[in-house]
């Protein structure tokens, strides 16, 4: 019986496409395989005649085109400068309080610690204060005070650096598993980071209950009122 009955004379109810579908032909296993194509060299040897053309010559197997593309072009510009690292403002030095601007603690005070390899700064609240941890910090989004905390006997571990702050890879859930909740589990806090926390931060806030007031005024957050002219504050 056909695929395809007829409905006029040489007209069939079924498309060609229609009937080779119907056919499922492309559902076959292929045994055949396709016949390796021979390797073709980049050039052919010729032998020309004449006594001044030495007998031989290499003569390429696709000759080049003698056109040119009528538009240019455009390729990537190759720089040679090596990126260094970022300059730090005059006004940040080790133990200056920063006011953040931006994220997560924008408006909170914390304490300048160090400059990274990264040109990142490194401040900490510190976190038993004003619940900051330890953060990397683009000065671009800081304000510096002339407020500052003695910081001399404080010293970073180096392991502190931009690995630390690198995030670990989660593991893939598929969208079957994140519409029955799972993979929703909240990892916990390294303890390993938690005392690092602690041991930077101890310290500090030795240091910072020596002044009078400091550990208030690094508690409570900075804010522009209406009416505050921001030209002429001072901090």
């Amino acid at each position: 019986m056909a695929r395809s009955k007829p409905i006029s004379a040489h007209v069939g109810r079924l498309s060609r496409s229609k009937v080779a579908a119907k056919r499922g032909l492309f559902k076959g296993k292929k045994t055949g395989s396709a016949a390796a194509k021979p390797e073709t060299p980049a050039y052919t040897e010729k032998t020309v005649g004449g006594k001044a053309n030495g007998g031989k010559r290499l003569v390429p197997t696709t000759k080049a085109s003698k056109y040119y593309p009528a538009e240019d072009i455009r390729r990537p510009k190759v720089s040679r400068k090596i990126a260094g690292k970022t300059a730090l403002r005059s006004s940040i030095t080790p133990g200056t309080v920063l006011i953040l601007l931006a994220g997560q603690y924008s408006g909170k005070r914390v304490v300048f610690l160090k400059q990274l390899d990264s040109g990142l700064l490194l401040v900490t609240g510190p976190f038993k204060l004003n619940g900051v941890p330890l953060r990397r910090v683009s000065q671009a989004y800081v304000i510096a005070t002339s407020t500052k905390v003695e910081l001399s006997t404080v010293g970073v571990p180096e392991t502190v650096n931009d690995v630390y702050f690198a995030k670990s890879k989660a593991s893939k859930t598929t969208k079957e598993g994140e519409f029955f909740g799972e993979g929703k589990e909240k990892a916990e806090f390294p303890e390993e980071k938690k005392s690092l926390q602690k041991t930077v931060d101890a310290p500090v806030v030795e240091a910072i209950k020596k002044v009078e007031n400091l550990a208030k005024y690094l508690k409570t957050s900075w804010g522009l009122s209406k009416g505050d002219r921001f030209h002429e504050l001072k901090f």
